[in-house]
């Protein structure tokens, strides 16, 4: 079993669905949590219950991670709850909606890469100085299959956004290395057990998604969990810049 004993995290966007299955998981192996929220306040309280009755250290706390200032705010609330910061989960992020290309505004484009990609760098960048305190770190971030395979009908713009992650992934995993921060990458593709594909996908559709799989059957959101609780251990220290797919066999390869 990884130990994560001592371990400090952050996992934003962690109040239902993928990102609350890593924040239980991250306490199951030893870790105390942040939990990051934008809308599902009570949700997150839950979450934070679920970690205390581990014997955990938790917290749930607010922020827009698209703005500067409020993702700035959660850091600085996040380390002083925590003492510091080891492990960074970047799993906040929306389709937001299906829009074909041609009837594709501006604005739903950058909304989508703001929530997505550039969501990601800040929470990143304003978790740095905590993470190089600490004097090593894992940073985890979301892609998805989509950023493989450009996403299903009108996600054009999140497969893009999901595809810019990887790329930040990468470039994030050189430049920190000297710091020994580690940068991976988790791509998951149809979790059965999450609010994303009842919101965006038809029972129709979800079911041809299935029949597709090679492994014959949805993931669940622990799967992607068991995928971050191993990125954020100590065995995990050789593995950086790499996207890891928890997605039944679905990515092209």
């Amino acid at each position: 079993m990884f130990d994560l004993t001592g371990r400090r995290a952050l996992v934003t966007g962690a109040g239902h669905g993928i990102g609350a299955a890593i924040a239980v998981a991250l306490a199951e192996h030893g870790a105390d949590v942040v939990v990051h929220y934008g809308h599902s306040a009570g949700r997150a309280a839950a979450v934070v219950d679920r970690i205390a009755a581990l014997g955990r250290r938790a917290v749930a706390l607010p922020a827009d991670v698209t703005d500067t200032g409020q993702v700035d705010r959660l850091l600085a609330e996040a380390t002083g709850h925590l003492g510091g910061l080891d492990v960074l989960v970047c799993n906040a992020g929306h389709l937001v909606g299906r829009v074909a290309v041609g009837e594709m505004s501006d604005e739903h484009f950058a909304r989508v890469t703001d929530v997505n990609l550039t969501a990601t760098f800040r929470t990143v960048r304003a978790a740095l100085p905590a993470l190089r305190a600490a004097g090593s770190g894992r940073i985890i971030t979301m892609a998805s299959l989509a950023a493989h395979n450009g996403g299903g009908p009108g996600a054009v713009a999140y497969a893009a956004a999901k595809a810019g992650v990887i790329g930040l992934t990468k470039g994030l995993a050189k430049e920190l290395a000297p710091d020994r921060i580690t940068v991976n990458a988790l791509a998951p593709g149809y979790i059965g057990d999450t609010d994303f594909h009842a919101t965006f996908s038809t029972p129709q559709r979800r079911a041809a998604t299935v029949a597709a799989l090679p492994v014959g059957r949805g993931g669940t959101a622990a799967e992607v969990a068991a995928a971050a609780v191993y990125l954020a251990s100590a065995e995990a220290a050789f593995v950086t810049g790499t996207t890891l797919d928890v997605d039944g066999g679905a990515a092209p390869r």
